[in-house]
Order: structure tokens, then C-alpha cells, then sequence
């Protein structure tokens, strides 16, 4: 690690940060896993947010296209109809705009994330014509879209595909990939400026009504230049910070496309992850090689991550020889062990049954789809699967938003069983054949902890050393799991933090006891947050904070409206080159809030802050950084403000730290202070000195003097 030995708070470039992490920010809360409910209806899906989703710490949902498309009835109406747009009206088999709008705005009320599947590297096949499912007529031989309006013209021309076809049949060379029609759909050319604007709208019109990402389908098959052109043109969420993309690029070592390509535009689909994961189920030693950079794969920084996607378990899309919801048993263990790696960003896959690989979703007579129906035991009936809601990965989402930021430990792999720790937050074990009995160091705090892949059902206790014994016995299901600060039920929202089934049972080794501070002020008042975070070149840390929105009424998503954002004055706190990117986005921040970059908020050299921010300081007197107020050391970064402790509760009020967009993970056993009400995020207190470590309970609370 970095240990900046003059305090300078890494201005090395500002752009790095912001090409890093421009696009790579899901503005979930910190929260880790998005699940992809392929061909839901929007009601089903808005239901879907408010019962299961929310309360299981979702990040967010992957919508199927969400734009007009044709409407294939010959023999029966096929999933991939909705990957032949028409226009980008919103209107699709999933519902109604109206629809859209609900869904996108319940999902975030429980805050549950939408991201677009978006179909913008071609328009619908050859040979189609008609009317697309808003009612929108085309004619695809004649290049006639009058719904965006796109006509021939706005399509790659045939002298610029190098085929003897004009479609895509040579994989090793970037022009027949990019400039050929992918499988007879008409492939728009997006390095016209007209075609650009186009997509762009149709991405701004999803960003007001609250997407707040995007797959960008079949992006292999544009040019990166061109992405980025289109990028350029979608605006800021509301809430602040650039939309989220990832971009579907199957690699395989196969072609001449490469992944590396695109991770300036966000995350990107890792498909030989599929591959690996597969290899390592089947055989437990392999499991240490699922991330195999010297194959090409992805960093851990821009991978996107799944066992299977929509294409591959049907068979194409880089498919075959994978491990998909038939083989549950297989799967289970698969997905529990990809959310409880530290390799990529998760998109866990909810599917329905299908026998034939064009088969579209359960549906009515008339092919609409069939309601998501939900069985006692909280499975899914009507034909649909939803892995998701299966224990070993619905209840592991807590797993991976608890243990973020954290690396492998206490790896362990020998006869077929496998088990690590996840720094000290977490601890993971799985056996093939269904089958552990071991003492195993866990790495974890002593305390009594809740098993959650069985619902609590188990309770495991580590002793003093951080051993435990560790049981498995259900050759169904093979796996077991346990988190600092375990599940709590808890809804899950804007500061509610990740939850699962069960209640806390983590009994954490006793604290140091610390002084009681009097009460609050009752109006505005001096308050300093300092958070302990060692970092590296290119890394700030910003916090977001404020009241649970399960717990006050009148919370928005806008901090100037919202009763769960506190009114602060940031203090301006030195000149030079240390204090610049601080006091830069200070300026406009009128609010600790849940919600990002507030409006008016200040920028620095193009990078946007993503809340309230932090300055680096140290101990070390004359270097640049030292405050008298760090009596602790290094990597201690500082908030110093003027708060309206009337807003807060009781003289409590929460917060999160943010390192370059990727939240800390829920916050047990906080060692000082009596908060008023139970969070999985850390309590300070107006007018008082607070002084967290990332990722731990433990804190101090004094009086500033």
C-alpha cells in the first residue's frame, strides 16, 4: 500500500480518478449484487423490489429491453423479440411507459436499482415489417424506422463491411465485427452524430424517469469510440454521478476483440469467468483459478461477473458446457461461491423453464406473459425459477455487500471442500459432497454468529483465537456462511443497509469501555468526522449520511427536500495543493445526504464528488495534512463542519464512507454511544468529535476542544 510519505493528498492526476471511475458507480448504497429478472413483466418486477428484493440488500434489478420491438408470432412469440428494436418508445412486452415509470420509481423508494438492458447497435432484422409492440410501423428491408426516425442512410453502408455477405463471418478482423450486419439485424452506424444523439435521448429519457444504469447489448460489435461518443451524451442522474454501464463483450480468446478495449466505459461482461466457474464446481481444485488474468481476463475492476446470462444457457453467446439452474445442486453452490469471492461486480440470473432455446417467458393465450406468482415456501410458481430467491443466493447477497472491500484470507482447499475468510467480516466454506466436519480459522472476532445460508437455523460460535467449528451436513444445499453484524431483517433502504432472513445473533469480543459525552446542541454546532482508510494514489474518500428513511417521514431522494439530509457548512481548511480537490467540492454541498453529488455542487477538473468530502490528514507535525485534530495517525480523512443539529435524531445521525465509489460494508458492534434505533451504518454525534476505522465498529466520540 501507498503510505504517502509527505501527506500531499494525491492529486496525481485528477483525470485518473474520473476515467476509473466515471461509469462504474451503480448509485445502489454500496450494495453488490444486481439480479437480472429476464422477461418480467414491470408489475411483476415492481412487486418483486417491495417484497424480496429490497429486504435482501439488492444493489438492483437488470430490466429485459424496455423499448418497441417486433412482434414474431410464427410459431410462437420468441424471447429474442425483444432484442429486434423498433423505436425507442417504451413500450414493450414488459408494460406500458406508465408501467416503466412505477416500476423504476417503487424499486427506488426501497432502494433497489433499475438498469436497462439497451438494444442501440442495431435495429430489427431483415425481413420484418409491420408494426412493432407500441404500434409503431417499419419496414426493415427498406431501412424505415419512423419511429426515432432512422432511415437508410443512418445504417452502416455495405462498403464499409468487408464480408462477401454483408453479415458478420470473420471474428478476427475489427471491421467485419463492427461494420457487418450481426445476423442479418440492420446495424446502425454510430459514428454519425445524428445516430449518437439519437441513442443518447433515448438514454436521458431513462435517466428522468430514474434508471439508473445500462447493459449496452451487442457492444462488441461497436466501436469503443463510438461508446464513448454516446456516453458523453447521456446526462448525470438526478441524484448526481454518471450512469452506470456495462458492456456485453464475449472474449474468449477467440477473435480480435479484446475486453481490455472497453473498460474505460465502465464494467464488462467477464463471459470466461462462466467457463472457470463451471471447471472449478466440477473440480474443487480449480477454484483457486477463477480469475486467470494470464488468460485475459478482466480486473477485478471492470469484470461484471455470473455463472450465466440469458444467451449462454441457452447454448450461444459464448454458452455450452456451463452450469445453469438445471443442474440446481451444481448452481447453488456456483453462485454462493461468486458472491462470496472478491473477484468482479455480481449479476446473479433469474430464469424461467424453457425446453426449446427460442422459447419465450410463460405466458396467457394471447402470449402475455404470465403474472410471477409467489408459493408458500417462497418459491415461484406459473413457470418461472427464480434462483434468486434460492437460500444459497438470495441470503449470500448479505454475504457480499458485508464483506466489500475485503480480500481472500484463510484460504483452505483440499478434498473437495473449500472455505476463506473475507478479511475480518466474513468467513465462506463449501463441500462437494455435502459433507465438513473441521476445526477452521475464520479470521473472525469471538462471538456467537448466524448462519445464513439456513435461514439462522445454525448458529456457529468462534472462540478467541478466530477458530470455529465448522459443520456441514446438507448434501442439498452445501454451504455455509456467517458475517460480523449479521442480518437484522431490516428493510434495507436508503441507510437501512443489506439484510437477510433471521435475526442478529453476533456477540462481539467486549470493547473498551469510552467516557459518555453530554448532550447534543440544540442548533447549529461544530462537528468532525474522522475515518480511518489507508488508501493509494488516485483514491478520495467521500461520506453520505443522514436519518434511515424507514425511520423519519418525508424523506426524498433530493437532499434540498428531503427530512432524512442534515443541513451542514463546510469549513474551508487550508490553502495549497492538499486542500484543493476538498474545498473545490465543498463548495455547493449543502447537505449530509444519501443521495451523491447535490445540485450546484462543485466539481474539480471534471471530477464530481459523490457526497460530502473527506480531506487525507496525518499526525505528523509539518507535513502537508497534519491537523492538531489527528492524535492517531495516518490515512485519517477529515470532515469538519458546521451541522443543524436540530434535523438530526436526537443528536445521532448516520453515515457511510465511499472510497472511489465503492461503499464500505455494514457496520456491527459499534463500540461508543447509546444511538437512538439499530443500523448496519455508523452513528455519530453533532457537535462532537467522532472518529471511525472503515469497515469496523469500533469508534470514539469526544468532546472537541
Amino acid at each position: 500500500m501507498y503510505l504517502f510519505p509527505t501527506g500531499i493528498l494525491c492529486l496525481l492526476p485528477a483525470f485518473l480518478t474520473a476515467v476509473l471511475g466515471a461509469y462504474t458507480d451503480p448509485h445502489c448504497q454500496g450494495k453488490q449484487v444486481i439480479v437480472h429478472l429476464f422477461e418480467w413483466k414491470w408489475s411483476d418486477i415492481a412487486n418483486e423490489c417491495e417484497r424480496y428484493l429490497g429486504k435482501k440488500g439488492f444493489c438492483g434489478v437488470q430490466v429485459s429491453p424496455p423499448n418497441e420491438h417486433v412482434v414474431v408470432t410464427q410459431p410462437m412469440r420468441p424471447w429474442w423479440e425483444r432484442y429486434q428494436p423498433v423505436s425507442y418508445k417504451l413500450h414493450s412486452r414488459g408494460g406500458t411507459e406508465a408501467e416503466f415509470k412505477d416500476m423504476v420509481t417503487r424499486c427506488k423508494n426501497v432502494g433497489v436499482r433499475v438498469y436497462v438492458d439497451s438494444v442501440v447497435n442495431h435495429m430489427a432484422g431483415l425481413g420484418r415489417q409491420g408494426s412493432g409492440s407500441g404500434g409503431t410501423s417499419f419496414n426493415s428491408d427498406n431501412f424505415d424506422f419512423p419511429g426515432v426516425p432512422f432511415r437508410r442512410e443512418h445504417f452502416n453502408s455495405r462498403d464499409k463491411c468487408p464480408s462477401h455477405d454483408g453479415n458478420i463471418n470473420n471474428y478476427g478482423d475489427p471491421n467485419n465485427v463492427r461494420n457487418c450486419f450481426l445476423v442479418g439485424l440492420t446495424d446502425l452506424d454510430q459514428s454519425q452524430e445524428y445516430v449518437r444523439t439519437k441513442i443518447a435521448e433515448f438514454y436521458n429519457h431513462c435517466i428522468d424517469v430514474g434508471v439508473a444504469g445500462f447493459r449496452i447489448d451487442a457492444a462488441k460489435h461497436m466501436w469503443p469510440g463510438d461508446i464513448k461518443a454516446i456516453q458523453d451524451k447521456t446526462k448525470d442522474l438526478p441524484e448526481g454521478g454518471r450512469p452506470f454501464f456495462y458492456h456485453e463483450v464475449i472474449d474468449q480468446n477467440d477473435g480480435a476483440i479484446k475486453v481490455g478495449e472497453y473498460t474505460p466505459l465502465g464494467y464488462v461482461t467477464e463471459f470466461r469467468y462462466c467457463q472457470k466457474i463451471a471447471e472449478g464446481i466440477r473440480n474443487f481444485g480449480m477454484l483457486h483459478g477463477v480469475y486467470d488474468p494470464g488468460w485475459g481476463m478482466t480486473d477485478s475492476a471492470h469484470a461484471f461477473v455470473f455463472v450465466d446470462n440469458h444467451d449462454n444457457q441457452r447454448g450461444h453467446g459464448g454458452g455450452g458446457n456451463l452450469i445453469t439452474h438445471k443442474h440446481p445442486r451444481d448452481y447453488k453452490m456456483a453462485v454462493a461461491f461468486t458472491l462470496a469471492y472478491n473477484y468482479g461486480f455480481t449479476r446473479v440470473m433469474s430464469s424461467y423453464y424453457f425446453q426449446s432455446s427460442d422459447q419465450g417467458p410463460p405466458h396467457n393465450g394471447d402470449y402475455s406473459a404470465k403474472d410471477v406468482t409467489i408459493n408458500a415456501d417462497g418459491s415461484c410458481g406459473n413457470g418461472w425459477v427464480c434462483e434468486h430467491r434460492w437460500n444459497p443466493i438470495g441470503n449470500m447477497v448479505a454475504f457480499r455487500n458485508a464483506v466489500a472491500g475485503t480480500g481472500v484470507d484463510n484460504w483452505r482447499n483440499e478434498n473437495e471442500e473449500v472455505s476463506f475468510s473475507r478479511g475480518q467480516k466474513g468467513f465462506f466454506a463449501m463441500a462437494k459432497s455435502g459433507h465438513m466436519d473441521r476445526t477452521l480459522h475464520t479470521g473472525l472476532p469471538a462471538g456467537e454468529y448466524c448462519e445464513l445460508v439456513s435461514d439462522c437455523k445454525k448458529k456457529i460460535t468462534v472462540d478467541g483465537s478466530g477458530n470455529a467449528h465448522i459443520v456441514i451436513d446438507n448434501s442439498a444445499e452445501p454451504v455455509i456462511a456467517f458475517i460480523v453484524g449479521g442480518p437484522t431483517g431490516s428493510t434495507g433502504s436508503f441507510g437501512g443497509g443489506s439484510s437477510g432472513s433471521g435475526s442478529q445473533s453476533v456477540t462481539s469480543a467486549p470493547a473498551t469501555p469510552v467516557p459518555s459525552v453530554g448532550p447534543a446542541p440544540e442548533g447549529w454546532a461544530r462537528t468532525v468526522i474522522m475515518i480511518e482508510r489507508q488508501t493509494m494514489p488516485g483514491q478520495d474518500l467521500f461520506i453520505r449520511g443522514g436519518i434511515d428513511h424507514n425511520h423519519r417521514q418525508g424523506c426524498t431522494t433530493q437532499a434540498s427536500t428531503s427530512a432524512c439530509a442534515i443541513p451542514i457548512k463546510t469549513l474551508h481548511l487550508g490553502t495549497g495543493s492538499h486542500y484543493a480537490q476538498y474545498n473545490a467540492w465543498s463548495t455547493g454541498d449543502h447537505y449530509l445526504d444519501w443521495y451523491g453529488m447535490e445540485t450546484g455542487q462543485h466539481s474539480y477538473h471534471g471530477h464530481s464528488p459523490s457526497g460530502t468530502p473527506a480531506v487525507w490528514t496525518t499526525n505528523v507535525e509539518g507535513a502537508a495534512g497534519y491537523t492538531p485534530l489527528n492524535t492517531y495517525g495516518q490515512h485519517y480523512w477529515l470532515i469538519d463542519v458546521q451541522m443543524d443539529c436540530s434535523r438530526t435524531e436526537n443528536g445521532w445521525f448516520e453515515l457511510k464512507a465511499l472510497v472511489n465509489g465503492q461503499w464500505e460494508g455494514n457496520i456491527g458492534g459499534q463500540t461508543c454511544g447509546t444511538p437512538p434505533y439499530s443500523s448496519q451504518n455508523h452513528w455519530a454525534k453533532c457537535g462532537f468529535k467522532n472518529v471511525f476505522h472503515f469497515n469496523s465498529g469500533r469508534c470514539q466520540i469526544s468532546d472537541l476542544s
